[in-house]
């Protein structure tokens, strides 16, 4: 199996730092990577295949209409790093397609990337892979054993919306500068469309999206040993439209204390805990923030109804 695994994955006194430091703010927020413990990643593989979770099927549909274009900004014997890849199936669309000289996939829960990269291994024997767990929201290095060439960072979805647009900046500015100066991005952004269609996504019937939502707080409970009473809360996401984002919380149904290693957090009745934004950009919004962080775009690709875009950025 030709699987290399670099485990920098951040220490537990990484996450009660985070999880104090959120709750101590007014209004209180908590991390979006912290969604991302294994049972976390699990759920939101469920949430990826709900009806009202369009954005798989329409990517999917964009990545298979306009491959061939794909694979040749990708260039021959590219070195494909992928940050937050969760269960790396993404990337095998490309695989079957194309080979790398590597693959890189990067995750913040070890579990989670191990497991993926052995079934990548196995299905892919040729290919060296390297796992990479380590959070990608703070400086990293990447291994010396990634050619410092030919470098194409790939980063579908809309994960990029998760970032506020300074730190969305920063985050591709850092890209940019792992990239090299022939290197390219490959980024999946959501676009800005009806809120019902917004909040509908969201807000999946099945509950999927509300049990990855209360899963942070069973994580804090559990890692942490907090006291919280995680069925004392439920989950409300909605579209924010002066903004141009979802925002995803967690609201108390009642008034009541969290308590983490000595720390307690009074919380009001209707109170929330603000977990999640995610950014919508037009394709001319998003064009501008990467020419901020010091990328050209080379080619962008739409489904027929504009939902979701597809850019390929040089740097510059």
């Amino acid at each position: 199996m030709n699987l290399h695994f670099h485990n920098f994955q951040p220490e537990s006194e990484d996450l009660h730092a985070s999880v104090v430091q959120g709750l101590m703010r007014t209004p209180k927020q908590l991390h979006p990577k912290l969604f991302y413990d294994e049972i976390g990643s699990q759920i939101f593989e469920r949430i990826c295949e709900q009806p009202e979770y369009y954005l798989p099927e329409v990517e999917r549909g964009i990545f298979e209409t306009h491959a061939r274009e794909m694979i040749a900004c990708l260039g021959e014997n590219c070195h494909i790093i992928e940050p937050g890849a969760g269960s790396s199936k993404k990337i095998r669309f490309l695989l079957d397609r194309i080979r790398p000289s590597l693959y890189a996939p990067m995750d913040i829960s070890a579990e989670h990337l191990l497991t993926s990269a052995q079934k990548l291994a196995r299905d892919y024997p040729v290919l060296p892979i390297h796992a990479i767990c380590v959070d990608h929201t703070k400086p990293y290095r990447l291994p010396a054993e990634i050619p410092g060439h030919n470098r194409v960072f790939f980063y579908p979805g809309s994960s990029l919306g998760n970032f506020d647009p300074v730190d969305a900046i920063h985050f591709l500015r850092d890209i940019r500068g792992k990239a090299g100066e022939d290197g390219g991005l490959m980024i999946g952004i959501d676009t800005k469309k009806p809120p019902e269609i917004l909040n509908r996504a969201y807000n999946d019937a099945a509950g999927a999206t509300a049990a990855f939502n209360l899963n942070l707080l069973q994580r804090i409970k559990s890692e942490l040993d907090a006291d919280v009473d995680v069925e004392s809360f439920y989950h409300h996401a909605f579209y924010n439209e002066r903004l141009g984002r979802i925002e995803m919380h967690l609201y108390s149904r009642c008034k009541q204390k969290i308590r983490v290693n000595g720390s307690a957090f009074q919380i009001e009745a209707g109170e929330s805990i603000h977990t999640e934004n995610s950014y919508k950009y037009t394709v001319e919004e998003f064009q501008a923030l990467a020419r901020e962080a010091g990328w050209k775009s080379d080619r962008v690709w739409l489904d027929d109804k504009q939902y979701f875009s597809v850019h390929f950025l040089r740097s510059c």
